[in-house]
């Protein structure tokens, strides 16, 4: 017989939570697709795509739902992610893309540099005020936990876990700097989402030509026009189809390449080449390009994005619910030198911006690209249109590869200015 006692909250079936963000993603897309009356204005401010990243983490905050104990993360990251992936990229035209490679090379490089200079400087400000917040002993060490952030900002948690491994910092300051690291990084992705409204207004202050971009999402909506039509089942069947089998293929070769790659190269290690999750955003990435070549480009035209967008909506809702900002109370003063940190890669990127006449677009998406990585890169650039998703995605399979020099150097300059 069941226990009377057990509490109802947290939802700890995963099903449940699942009806929950769906209810929640169908309610931001009910209300926002109304265009009239207090909807809409409020909508004019707030972008729907932060609503459903939002929502979930004040479940989450609230004690509704457990972030930490669900796997609806790890289906949405390993399943959706990578099918999403391969349905958003078999469109893309590569050409057009490929002009695009400068500003976002360089804003993604400047992102990277903000990061790496942005620890040391924040634990000197901090200590100025506060010696003891980024003080300690042995492993307790602050500066230690804080270059498990810089990997996960520059690369992802393939480049975090090399610098637990490098850095040796104890359990309960990783774990401390885990929470600074999700929820200081959650927040200025909301941020960015912010400004995807605003971005003509943030492109003006810059000076910025936008055109290369406009040019892009111009000819991917003027294609998509060409080959529009009503989807049938059989449509999508093989839309589907086309996309969790890339998935599978994906995971199957992921699980050969990176163990053999860990047993026979360990050095490669450095490179994030031993991780599985990054051989399946390589490969099921790779896949979606070749499909651009194909007659498979054509299911475009019957919606094979918007199916793929879906899905990284639903990844949005599990990012959201893993976010406590509760947790900023446990620990403050480690909390501040997040936000420092994070101040000053903003300035960073920012002032690189200002100087190149970057797009706020490429500000977007060069900074998530490391602090997000391809979970979340993917969907602020897909929240300016779509068809710039795998720009993202790119730029973000460039972070793992010298997020783990890049975090390495911040760890060290970190330990200099302790």
């Amino acid at each position: 017989m069941e226990d009377l006692n057990t509490p109802m909250f947290p939802l700890s079936n995963d099903a449940i939570v699942i009806g929950l963000l769906a209810l929640i993603l169908g309610f931001v897309f009910k209300t926002s697709s109304i265009k009239t009356g207090g909807w809409k204005r409020f909508y004019t401010f707030v972008p729907a795509l932060l609503l459903c990243y939002f929502i979930p983490s004040i479940f989450n905050s609230l004690g509704i739902i457990d972030g930490e104990t669900s796997k609806l993360y790890f289906v949405a990251s390993r399943y959706l992610l990578p099918t999403s992936l391969v349905l958003l990229t078999l469109s893309i035209d590569l050409k057009e893309i490929w002009k695009l490679r400068a500003k976002a090379g360089v804003m993604f490089l400047a992102g990277t540099a903000g990061i790496i200079i942005g620890g040391p400087l924040a634990i000197l400000i901090t200590s100025t005020f506060a010696p003891d917040v980024v003080g300690g002993q042995g492993p307790e060490e602050v500066w230690r936990g804080l270059s498990t952030i810089a990997g996960s900002w520059i690369g992802g948690s393939a480049n975090q876990a090399a610098m637990l491994e490098v850095f040796k910092p104890s359990g309960e300051l990783f774990s401390a700097t885990i929470a600074v690291d999700v929820i200081v990084a959650n927040i200025w992705m909301a941020i960015l989402l912010l400004g995807v409204g605003k971005s003509k207004k943030i492109d003006k202050f810059f000076n910025a030509d936008s055109s290369s971009v406009e040019t892009l999402k111009l000819n991917v909506e003027k294609y998509q026009a060409s080959i529009a039509k009503i989807p049938t089942l059989s449509d999508i069947m093989i839309i589907l189809g086309i996309g969790l089998a890339a998935t599978g293929i994906g995971h199957f070769f992921a699980d050969l390449i990176a163990p053999y790659i860990e047993t026979n190269f360990p050095d490669l290690k450095k490179f994030s080449l031993t991780s599985g999750f990054f051989w399946l955003i390589i490969i099921t990435t790779t896949i979606g390009v070749v499909l651009s070549f194909t007659k498979a480009r054509k299911l475009e035209g019957a919606g094979a994005s918007k199916i793929g967008s879906a899905m990284l909506y639903i990844l949005v809702a599990t990012i959201g619910m893993k976010m406590d900002v509760l947790a900023i109370f446990d620990n403050p003063g480690l909390f501040g030198v997040g936000f420092i940190w994070m101040i000053i890669h903003v300035i960073v990127l920012l002032s690189v911006a200002k100087l190149i006449k970057a797009p706020f677009f490429f500000v977007a998406v060069g900074s998530q690209a490391n602090v997000g990585g391809a979970a979340s890169a993917p969907i602020v650039a897909g929240a300016f249109h779509p068809s710039l998703a795998p720009i993202g995605v790119l730029l973000a399979v460039f972070g793992y590869a010298v997020g783990t020099y890049g975090a390495w150097l911040c760890g060290i300059l970190m330990q200099m200015a302790s």
